[in-house]
């Protein structure tokens, strides 16, 4: 079993940037598919950023590209999303998520489907203008 465990969020003015971060409690390894999501109010959940930590392949949401990076630290069982100018659009809660032992097609899916194995609890974002 894998646990998720985000921190980081917080209310920042538009332009700004934040990084969150997401422990993992229990074997994660190589081979898997780490991700970030986020839901706003009234809408549905939507894939921000995703990693195959294969190959270190990655994958984004088009409305993010250039803005955030998603990263892990392997000997700390963490992974991070750096979020850079930072607008009112991107106010959401945001999730962890993971799937272990998936090819990088099947995390691709996952990724866009919203569909992974693991979930954190989440972190609010708020982005004021």
């Amino acid at each position: 079993q894998v646990q998720l465990v985000e921190s980081g969020g917080g209310s920042v003015q538009a332009g700004g940037s934040l990084r969150l971060s997401c422990v993992a409690s229990g074997y994660i390894g190589s081979e898997n598919c780490i991700g970030w999501f986020r839901q706003a109010s009234g809408q549905e959940r939507e894939g921000v950023a995703a990693s195959y930590t294969g190959d270190g392949r990655t994958y984004y949401a088009d409305s993010v590209k250039g803005r955030f990076t998603i990263s892990q630290d392997n000997a700390k069982n963490t992974m991070y999303l750096e979020m850079n100018s930072l607008n009112p659009a991107d106010t959401a809660m945001y999730y962890c998520a993971a799937s272990r032992w998936v090819s990088p097609a099947i995390c691709k899916s996952r990724f866009y489907a919203s569909a992974m194995d693991y979930w954190g609890k989440g972190t609010l974002v708020t982005i004021s203008s």
